[in-house]
C-alpha cells in the first residue's frame, strides 16, 4: 500500500495544476531548501496525516536555494548561545550526516577567515574565541607560514582555520528533501502560485472540504486546496504572503542582490578551499570571500547592492512595486544612512570590475584583470525593521482573525539556512505540532 501511496505522490509532482486530492491536513507553502526541509521532517514525525507543500515555480529551489554559494558554514560568527549558533553548529553536522546517508557528494575543503592587517588580529581572536564557546570543531590560529602550507597563493599575517567547513551542491540537497518527502506519502505541487489564504466562508455542504478543511488557499488561476493547517515558508515573499492572511507588514523583506566574479578556469589553482575576510562590525555583510565550488569552479564574492526586483538577478530586472516598497520603507532608509559609505562603495564596486579586484588582491596579489570573468547572481531575502535594523532572528508570524490559530508564517529564517535547514526544520515542526496541537 505504501508504495502505490508513493508512486500516486510522484505521479501528481509531475504535473501541473490542482491533481487528485484537493484536501490535506497540513499545507506549506514555499518550495526552498527551508519549506522543503519542514515539509519532510513534519511528515516523517506524522506519517498518517495528509501534507502538501505547494511552490510557485515550475520546479523547486529556483531561488535562494538554488543561488547560494554552497558553503556548509562551521557557526564561527554567531553570537555565543543564540539560535543561529546552535542551528549552524546542529545543522552542519546533521547536513554532512544527510549527504552520507544519501550519497549526495561534497568537499569538506575548510576555510582560513584571514587578516591581511596586523590591526585585523583583535578581532580574528575574538573570532577564535567565540567559535570555540559555540562548540565548532577543529578551530585553530594560524600564523603567515602555515597560512601559505594550506593557501599557498594567500597572503595573510594570521588566519583562523576552521576545517569541517564544507561545500555541496544546495539544489541537490533540496531535491533529495523533495524526493524524501514524496517517498513518505507527500504531494509537491508546483506552477502554484498562491493569492489568497482564508477561511471557508461557504456553508460546509457547499465547501469540498466541509469544515473539517476549514482553510482554503487559492492561486493565480482561481485553483483551491483545502486545508487544516498552513505553514508558509515563502523566503523573498515571506512579508507579503503574511500580510495576505491579515499579518503583520513587518519586519519588510529588502532583496539584496550578491554579484559574483569568477576564476578562469585554468587560474582555479590559486585557491584550495574558503577564504574570507575577518568580518567589521561596523559593516551589514560579510565582504568579498574565494568560494570554490562542487563543479571545480571558484567564486569570488560577493557585493551586496540593493536588488530592483525581488528575484532580479540582473542589473537591468526591474518590478516597480518591489523597487517602490524598498526605497519608501523607513527601515531601509535609515539602514541607508546608517551604511552610506559602505554602500556606495558597493555600488562602484558593483559597476567596476577593477575596484572588486583590488579587494581580492589583498589575500591574493597574483590575481589579475585577465584571471577574472563576471559570474552569476543570488538575491538575499533581508528582512528589516523600521529602526534599519537586519533582523538577525527567527520571525513566526500568525496573521489576525479567525485564521490566526490556524496559519504559522515563518518570516525570517536568516543565513546560514541551508546549511542550518535540517535543525531549522526540526525547530518549525516542533512550533508546529505546538501551536496546531498536531
Amino acid at each position: 500500500m505504501s508504495g502505490i501511496r508513493c508512486v500516486m505522490s510522484r505521479a501528481l509532482s509531475t504535473q501541473h495544476g490542482i491533481r487528485g486530492h484537493s484536501t490535506y491536513d497540513v499545507v506549506v507553502i514555499g518550495g526552498g531548501i527551508v519549506g522543503l526541509a519542514s515539509a519532510r521532517e513534519l511528515l516523517l514525525r506524522h506519517p498518517t496525516l495528509r501534507f502538501s507543500l505547494v511552490e510557485k515555480e515550475k520546479d523547486i529551489a529556483m531561488h535562494q536555494s538554488g543561488h547560494n554559494s554552497g558553503v556548509i558554514h562551521s557557526g564561527i560568527y554567531y553570537t555565543p548561545g543564540s539560535m543561529k549558533a546552535r542551528l549552524c553548529v546542529r545543522g552542519a553536522a546533521l547536513c554532512y550526516e544527510y549527504c552520507d546517508r544519501k550519497g549526495i557528494p561534497y568537499k569538506q575543503c575548510g576555510k582560513l577567515i584571514v587578516a591581511v592587517k596586523h590591526e585585523e588580529t583583535p578581532r580574528l581572536q575574538a573570532l577564535y574565541e567565540r567559535g570555540q564557546q559555540n562548540n565548532v570543531r577543529g578551530l585553530r590560529l594560524i600564523n603567515a607560514s602555515e597560512i601559505k602550507d594550506k593557501e599557498p597563493y594567500c597572503r595573510g599575517v594570521m588566519a583562523l582555520d576552521s576545517p569541517y567547513t564544507g561545500i555541496v551542491n544546495y539544489r541537490q540537497v533540496a531535491e533529495s528533501y523533495r524526493d524524501d518527502f514524496q517517498e513518505a506519502g507527500g504531494s509537491v505541487l508546483t506552477d502554484f502560485q498562491v493569492t489568497h489564504i482564508e477561511m471557508v466562508k461557504e456553508s460546509p455542504a457547499e465547501s469540498p472540504g466541509g469544515m473539517e478543511y476549514p482553510v482554503v488557499i487559492r492561486n493565480t488561476k482561481g485553483e483551491e486546496l483545502h486545508c487544516k493547517y498552513v505553514v508558509t515558508c515563502a523566503g523573498l515573499f515571506s512579508d507579503r504572503l503574511s500580510q495576505v492572511s491579515g499579518g503583520s507588514a513587518e519586519p519588510r523583506i529588502v532583496p539584496f542582490r550578491g554579484e559574483y566574479l569568477v576564476l578562469k578556469p585554468e587560474k582555479c589553482y590559486l585557491v584550495k578551499g574558503n577564504i574570507y575576510p575577518v568580518p567589521d562590525p561596523r559593516f551589514p555583510f560579510l565582504g568579498f570571500h574565494f568560494t570554490p565550488r562542487m563543479d571545480g569552479s571558484v567564486w569570488l564574492g560577493p557585493n551586496a547592492v540593493l536588488a530592483f526586483k525581488r528575484e532580479g538577478y540582473s542589473l537591468y530586472d526591474f518590478n516597480a512595486r518591489d523597487f517602490t516598497e524598498a526605497v519608501t520603507y523607513s527601515g531601509f532608509r535609515k539602514l541607508v544612512l546608517k551604511n552610506f559609505l559602505y554602500g556606495v562603495g558597493e555600488m562602484y564596486r558593483a559597476c567596476f570590475l577593477g575596484a572588486q579586484l583590488k579587494g581580492l588582491q589583498a589575500f591574493i596579489p597574483d590575481l589579475s584583470r585577465n584571471d577574472v570573468l563576471r559570474g552569476p547572481s543570488g538575491v538575499r531575502a533581508q528582512a528589516l525593521d523600521r529602526d534599519g535594523n537586519l533582523v538577525d532572528d527567527f520571525v513566526f508570524d500568525r496573521g489576525s482573525g479567525d485564521i490566526a490559530s490556524r496559519i504559522l508564517h515563518v518570516r525570517n529564517a536568516p543565513s546560514p539556512a541551508a546549511t542550518s535547514s535540517l535543525a531549522i526544520a526540526e525547530m518549525i515542526a516542533s512550533e508546529v505540532e505546538q501551536r496546531f496541537e498536531l
